[in-house]
């Protein structure tokens, strides 16, 4: 007899076996690391040994990856955000669209730079941020839209491509979980002035830290460089035992540069992206399929202009009436357990999320009046809160299983949703630990 107790209470879980493993080095992985270890040049302000180092070949792959001409790796996505803003005359006082359901560095980012980030709720088909709000957030002090395209979905980008344009500002496009995304069958973080990638332990494409920015603007191209390189660019035919960075100080830099170790690793693992988001998608398909005869839950719905769709996370919409009125968050635990697999709500909306905190800014980096504008309580985010109650997510690893994985995921809702009147004596109040 099929034990019925839910796992969190002491019963049987439904999926006994791990599930994929994150990262997935390969031999050339290996190869490529012992490469480097054996040179003379971990790094690129190390001495030039005679070869085009692997920073370099990453950065012209995922160039031609992205169809542009232009890439500038950096040490994390959150670096990759900041010089992006910096390189396209973000500063001071001026005003930046940054979603409210997303990463709490998207925000922070911003901060950082003496900029204020202005809060916009999100559109409740693809959890993206909403052209309509970000339309009604524009004031003469905006001086960048940053788009996010989160979980596995892509924000409108006709639309923001058209209304970056009526505003006059820079479109960036935060695409740290949307490695070989695609709309209109063209790459996104090719549509905005700039594209920005996190490398890190989670992402699609990982070297446990480490980011990028693909633009196909030269001008800008050359600022993101010396942003990132302490002021300085790589020189024409360099000598061997001599440095390849010359000193050029067009901008004020720091540095923000990806090791050859890193890009090592990245470059291998790119080599292998398209061929395991297509066996996410696959598994993404199936799983959406199965997940029409389950009560209470949907996945979220296809967009046609996403003509690849990738999946950092599996977001999975949850109706609490169908299971007698547990919260997002006890769900979500109770499928942890049965599965044996991290399964969260989605992020909480950047005006309450505890890891935003611009008010703990030291006194004397930004004046009153833009400190009070930071404040994050002065925005209405419903759409994101709705988002945060009924909408949880399964990691990517999960949709590297076979057809096994989807039957398990499909028995554990299954299974929760037919014991959720019991699952109503655990905690359903949201974990101390942040998403």
């Amino acid at each position: 007899m099929t034990d019925e107790t839910l796992a969190l209470f002491g019963g049987q879980p439904i999926r006994t076996q791990p599930w994929p493993r994150w990262p997935q080095p390969t031999q050339d992985t290996y190869d490529a690391v012992a490469d480097v270890l054996g040179s003379t040049r971990w790094a690129v302000s190390g001495p030039y040994d005679g070869r085009v180092c692997y920073e370099r070949q990453f950065a012209h792959a995922f160039a031609a990856f992205h169809e542009v001409p232009y890439c500038t790796p950096t040490t994390s996505g959150t670096a990759s955000l900041t010089i992006a803003l910096q390189a396209l005359g973000v500063g001071r006082g001026d005003e930046v669209l940054v979603p409210g359901l997303t990463w709490v560095a998207c925000a922070s980012a911003v901060v950082h730079l003496g900029a204020v980030p202005v809060l916009v709720d999100c559109d409740p088909h693809t959890l993206a941020m909403s052209v309509d709000r970000a339309r009604e957030a524009l004031t003469p002090r905006t001086a960048a839209i940053m788009v996010v395209h989160p979980y596995c979905s892509v924000a409108d980008l006709d639309a923001f491509v058209a209304l970056a344009e009526q505003a006059g500002v820079p479109l960036v496009e935060d695409c740290a979980q949307a490695h070989g995304a695609r709309w209109r069958n063209r790459p996104v973080g090719t549509f905005g002035a700039a594209g920005c990638f996190s490398m890190q332990q989670a992402k699609l494409l990982t070297s446990g830290e480490g980011g990028a920015v693909v633009t196909a603007d030269e001008s800008v191209h050359q600022r993101l460089e010396q942003l990132r390189s302490d002021g300085r660019l790589f020189m024409a035919g360099p000598q061997v035992g001599q440095l390849e960075l010359r000193e050029v100080g067009g901008v004020l830099g720091r540095n923000l540069c990806l090791s050859e170790l890193q890009a090592a690793v990245l470059l291998t693992g790119l080599r292998r992206l398209a061929a395991d988001n297509e066996r996410r998608h696959e598994r993404a398909c199936q799983l959406t399929e199965a997940l029409r005869d389950c009560e209470g839950v949907s996945a979220l719905p296809a967009d046609p202009r996403v003509t690849t769709r990738t999946y950092y996370n599996f977001v999975l919409r949850l109706r609490p009436e169908a299971f007698a009125g547990n919260t997002v968050d006890a769900v979500a635990r109770a499928l942890s357990a049965e599965l044996g697999t991290s399964v969260n709500p989605v992020y909480p909306p950047l005006n309450r999320h505890r890891l935003y905190r611009p008010d703990r800014l030291p006194r004397g980096e930004m004046s009153e009046k833009d400190i009070k504008r930071l404040d994050p309580a002065q925005y209405e985010l419903a759409v994101c809160e709705e988002a945060r109650r009924t909408c949880m997510t399964f990691t990517h690893p999960v949709l590297l299983a076979g057809k096994d994985g989807v039957d398990d995921i499909v028995a554990a809702i299954r299974k929760v949703h037919g014991q959720s009147a019991g699952l109503l004596r655990a905690p359903q109040e949201p974990s101390t630990q942040a998403i």
